[in-house]
């Protein structure tokens, strides 16, 4: 009755001090002292060990979730072979964070469907878990969102909070064509994130193209593009579409 005592008393202390990863590993644990599987010191240092992926993976949790990623997908759910003009070893020395220690920059461009929101989205999340500022958003919403605050009378305010993040993933530029004064918005972002943090960009348009997003406004442009361009990747995606594919797979499996 003491031992069974002792040991709620023990499992309660865990629990006040958060030790989540002692508890989910403790029976396991004492079973194998038990059987003279492991001594103390292992047993203490497994325990340790338990206790410091879980706050690890509790971590990475939680930059994942306000990083605002559209799915959690990462490098090794990415099909390279569908993809042959990529050139895998240079999309995979991002996940070393090297480009982000540079402040560099990096450009998908595609046509829909070819997988640059994964790459972005992969690329993000091992920022994130790095315990980097991480934050994923589509352009038409960071436009929507700088030009609310520029009705509030904040927006120098909204500015300076996507510059600060250390990664910041802009999908699909040109979904929508941006006016003088929103294209001015998003221009003043990328010029304060400049030589200071890493961006990432996709988008379905070309460089020659991008004037059509930006209509009237070639000047502001061009600036932009110039100080942009400076530091960054630009990957070109030229292949088949993966939800072409999918769809292509579902009418194939529906036919056998």
């Amino acid at each position: 009755m003491n031992e069974f005592i002792n040991y709620e008393t023990l499992i309660n202390k865990m629990k006040y001090l958060g030790l989540e990863g002692f508890l989910e590993n403790l029976e396991g644990i004492s079973k194998k002292i038990n059987n003279n599987e492991i001594n103390f010191i292992e047993a203490i240092d497994y325990l340790i060990s338990s206790q410091i992926k879980f706050k690890k993976d509790n971590v990475y949790k939680a930059a994942i979730k306000v990083s605002h990623f559209p799915f959690i997908k990462t490098m090794s759910d990415f099909d390279f072979d569908f993809q042959p003009s990529l050139n895998k070893s240079q999309i995979l020395n991002f996940c070393t964070l090297e480009f982000l220690n540079k402040n560099e920059n990096i450009i998908f461009f595609g046509t829909p469907g070819t997988g640059k929101t994964h790459l972005a989205t992969a690329i993000g999340i091992e920022v994130a878990k790095n315990s980097k500022l991480t934050y994923f958003i589509s352009c038409k919403d960071l436009v929507w969102q700088l030009k609310k605050s520029r009705s509030e009378n904040t927006l120098e305010r909204r500015l300076k909070h996507f510059a600060s993040y250390s990664l910041l993933i802009i999908d699909e530029i040109g979904h929508d064509i941006l006016n003088e004064e929103e294209s001015n918005d998003l221009f003043q972002l990328l010029q304060m994130r400049y030589e200071k943090h890493s961006t990432i960009l996709t988008t379905n348009y070309n460089l020659p193209e991008w004037s059509k997003i930006f209509p009237g406004n070639k000047m502001s442009l061009n600036a932009m593009l110039d100080r942009f361009l400076h530091h960054s990747h630009l990957i070109t995606i030229n292949g088949p579409s993966y939800r072409t594919k999918e769809v292509s797979q579902y009418l194939s499996a529906i036919e056998n």
